[in-house]
């Protein structure tokens, strides 16, 4: 058998990802005809059909998603020793990706990555923002900020910041309520989120021994979370949102906090990034740089 070529690992890789020879040479910056020429060479090598074209996608085989396993750790050893020796002393280079979601992306993320693309010019940061969980390694994110409870999963997390959640309300549609427990404000008028797993049912709590539930009809069911908090403001009813998006109009009165002597479980924000023996640089500055901010807010 030939030697192995790691631009063909490469390329099978890619092509599995991607489920298509024509995606997978768009991302590599190749032609299709290379991409299919290097697959077929390493088949013919291996003695062995690795992937399979249906009508809609290019699967691997049996064989193929073994030497795919295989593949995956051989080329991240291989980035990572590159990676070790590249970044061995000091600054944050090259790209990195990293995905939030809209509402904390835009009101805290947006900042902190200008200031660390300032102190670390040769490191250029790209934001993907959204409220859908992506998948790390198949669109090559070197970290995710999440915000609540994080799910068990194969990644690494590290938790970088606290946030509270508080129950919002205009001013005009404040003057309208009545009530001060939870359990009082069930017919509230209520703009629901249904990014959140649960957006309805909601337990307060009030000292050690107190404990309330809210249970809310929406009147609006949003799944955006700064869309929730424009409704909210445009007087469409009351929600419950993260201090950091809320912080802002509460301040200039655009908000009021309902059941303030109330409080709901303050939730986590997360780093989260594949599982690897190695951190390059950029990842672990980030984490720290972003870390400090939110420690300093």
């Amino acid at each position: 058998m030939e030697a192995p070529n790691l631009n063909r690992l490469a390329y099978f890789l890619a092509v599995v990802d991607a489920g298509s020879f024509t995606r997978a040479a768009e991302r590599l910056g190749i032609t299709k005809a290379v991409v299919s020429q290097q697959v077929m060479r390493l088949e013919e090598a291996l003695k062995t059909t690795l992937l399979v074209r249906t009508t809609r996608r290019v699967e691997p085989t049996e064989a193929g998603r073994l030497f795919y396993a295989h593949c995956s750790t051989i080329l991240d050893d291989v980035g990572q020793a590159f990676a070790a020796v590249a970044e061995s002393g000091e600054r944050p280079t090259g790209t990195l990706r990293v995905a939030a979601p809209n509402d904390f992306g835009t009101s805290i993320l947006a900042a902190i990555a200008t200031d660390f693309s300032l102190a670390f010019p040769d490191c250029h940061v790209e934001l993907l923002l959204g409220d859908e969980r992506i998948d790390l390694v198949a669109h090559q994110i070197d970290l995710s900020i999440r915000i609540g409870w994080l799910d068990d999963s194969s990644l690494q997390a590290r938790r970088i910041g606290t946030f509270h959640q508080r129950l919002v309300v205009s001013p005009e549609m404040a003057r309208q309520i009545r009530g001060s427990t939870p359990s009082a404000l069930a017919s509230l008028p209520f703009v629901a989120n249904s990014a959140l797993r649960n957006p309805l049912d909601w337990v307060f709590s009030r000292g050690r021994t107190q404990r309330q539930s809210l249970n809310v009809r929406p009147r609006l069911t949003i799944n955006s979370t700064p869309a929730v908090l424009a409704a909210v403001l445009a007087g469409g009813g009351a929600s419950i949102l993260p201090d950091y998006l809320v912080a802002a109009p509460l301040r200039g009165g655009e908000l009021v906090e309902l059941l303030p002597d109330w409080s709901l479980p303050p939730g986590g924000i997360h780093a989260v990034f594949p599982a690897s023996r190695y951190k390059p640089m950029k990842t672990r500055a980030f984490i720290d740089f972003i870390a400090q901010r939110m420690a300093a807010s």
